[in-house]
């Protein structure tokens, strides 16, 4: 289906030409069929889940497919290091050291650090807030490897999701790749159960909340597509395949809109085959448009009905 990308132009999500109508004429069908012709405006596969906490409806495109996590996986590594703090298992306090050979590209906090070391608190953080890879690899063998973040999902209802290397290596995950990979339906239900469960208590919920808005990286992914006012935050990956021209682009988060609607949360995965200087903007464009349909899913009046909170 060719689209017309002055469509967008405005931010106008509406279905437009009558071969767009879905059979689905629910809420829930036409907030559907705007991802559909968002997936096609950007040329890529684009995989969504939007969760309502409160309700536990969703929408979603490509929702059960397989996408690589790149450094998304880094909010659930930082999560897991709250768990293990607050129930004793581990000191996030504890100050550790690295060397050179420990250092990767992009390592902005691990680099600075490199003669002072951090403690595995400012280790997560750095891995959520900066993304920074060396941080995130340090915590992970500090923290049982990629098996020891696949049990974590596992202990908290994630059957799905799972880490099987470490940077940079994780984030070759060509179509087919089975290894490294999560659904947006599994994703955005444990960023809900993380976010707004049980999984830690209050206080780290908290501490990890205000480490996801303050990410800097997803300001012009999903949250640039937010209105104004609202609360949200995320964390994001980009890989591309070594020595190929598919790239990936993710963002995973919360978001809160006026008092009244209920908390969501998301996880976008885009894929596209294209060169990589093309890919970025239409990959951040991608995933801003879903945050207009996150919008849209949020209001009142979309008619779903509200039950008792979930978690």
């Amino acid at each position: 289906m060719m689209i017309d990308r002055r469509f967008f132009i405005g931010g106008s999500l509406a279905l437009g030409a009558s071969a767009c109508i879905p059979p689905d004429q629910s809420p829930i069908g036409r907030l559907a069929a705007e991802l559909r012709i968002i997936e096609a405006a950007g040329g890529g596969t684009l995989g969504v889940e939007i969760y309502d906490t409160v309700s536990g409806m969703a929408v979603g495109i490509n929702r059960d497919r397989r996408f690589g996590h790149a450094s998304s996986f880094k909010f659930s590594l930082a999560a897991l290091l709250l768990q293990r703090h607050a129930a004793g298992l581990i000191d996030a306090d504890r100050r550790v050291t690295w060397s050179e050979a420990d250092l990767l590209a992009h390592a902005p906090f691990t680099r600075e650090r490199l003669a002072t070391g951090a403690t595995l608190r400012e280790l997560a953080r750095a891995t959520q807030v900066t993304s920074d890879n060396p941080a995130a690899n340090i915590l992970l063998r500090n923290l049982g490897g990629p098996a020891g973040l696949t049990a974590f999902w596992r202990s908290i209802g994630d059957e799905v999701s799972r880490v099987d290397r470490y940077e940079p290596e994780m984030n070759n995950v060509p179509t087919a790749e089975f290894r490294d990979t999560t659904t947006p339906a599994a994703m955005a239900r444990t960023v809900a159960k993380i976010v707004y469960g049980d999984v830690l208590p209050e206080a780290e919920r908290a501490e990890l909340k205000r480490w996801m808005v303050e990410t800097q990286t997803g300001l012009k992914r999903v949250r640039a597509g937010l209105p104004e006012g609202w609360v949200a935050g995320d964390k994001t990956g980009t890989s591309g395949l070594i020595g190929g021209t598919e790239y990936n682009y993710i963002d995973i988060g919360f978001a809160e809109g006026p008092k009244g609607q209920p908390p969501l949360t998301f996880a976008c995965y885009f894929r596209a085959r294209q060169s990589e200087d093309s890919m970025q903007p239409i990959g951040e464009l991608t995933l801003s448009r879903v945050g207009k349909v996150i919008k849209e899913f949020a209001e009142p009046e979309r008619g779903l009905p509200i039950v008792g909170k979930i978690y």
